[in-house]
């Protein structure tokens, strides 16, 4: 078999055991409809590649509307990729960068990190929860059990989190042993990660029809009817998501 093979192999193995946890996530995607239909929003939240999955639902075909992403650039990859790591670590910092939104008790809060160790995801979690949010957040739970917390409370993020996730992947994230390199290539996270979070969003989207509601969703801009939907979306929400192009948070 042949190293591409053996990672979709692989890949494919961890998807399925990720879906396995049809409790989580049936119970992910009705808090989710549950905040959409009160005009809640949906926070997300990652650092390093993280990141990407905060992104996932945002401004995306097929979206919520009412998702409000937290992407400081420090802590993301395309300013200084080593500092990000250590930027991560810092205590107090999940406070200064969450002070400009107004979380609450209607709003859920779903935060990405493949370790769980590092300060400003675990602070995160705290900090929405005390404003009420329900957390959830979507972690690879072989590896976070196996290590040391880097935060002085000794807590790791699914410790402190109303609802979690496995991403199911190997130690490292990376899966795949190759002769003659030491270190395993073929990291997983970020598609699990990926599938885990629009399936919760998917069943949410029917949760919400379900009860004779109607979301807010975003389609494709490069489609000549989409297009014209987002425009209007972008005008309605704009005031209140800064990163959709205006000037306030929520």
């Amino acid at each position: 078999m042949e190293a591409f093979q053996r990672y979709f192999q692989s890949l494919s193995k961890k998807l399925e055991a990720a879906f396995e946890q049809e409790k989580e996530i049936r119970l992910a995607s009705k808090w989710v409809a549950e905040s959409i239909k009160s005009e809640g929003w949906i926070y997300t939240s990652g650092t390093g590649h993280s990141h990407l999955l905060a992104e996932e639902i945002f401004y995306r075909a097929g979206g919520f509307a009412r998702v409000i992403p937290i992407l400081e650039p420090s802590l993301m990859l395309h300013e200084n990729a080593a500092k990000s790591s250590d930027i991560e670590r810092t205590e107090g910092l999940a406070a200064q960068l969450l002070a400009d939104y107004s979380i609450s008790d209607s709003d859920v809060f779903i935060i990405y990190s493949n370790s769980g160790r590092n300060a400003v995801p675990i602070e995160m979690a705290q900090l929405a929860k005390l404003a009420g949010a329900k957390v959830i957040c979507i972690t690879n739970l072989a590896h976070t059990k196996s290590i040391s917390s880097r935060h002085s409370s000794g807590l790791k993020l699914y410790q402190v989190s109303d609802l979690v996730l496995d991403n199911c992947g190997s130690f490292g994230d990376a899966s795949i042993e190759l002769e003659g390199l030491s270190t395993k290539v073929g990291a997983t996270s970020t598609s699990v990660g990926s599938a885990l979070v629009q399936a919760i969003m998917v069943q949410a989207s029917q949760n919400l029809l379900n009860q004779g509601v109607i979301p807010d969703i975003f389609s494709s801009s490069n489609s000549d009817e989409g297009n014209e939907i987002n425009k209007l979306l972008t005008e309605k929400y704009s005031p209140f998501v800064k990163l959709i192009g205006g000037d306030k948070t929520c």
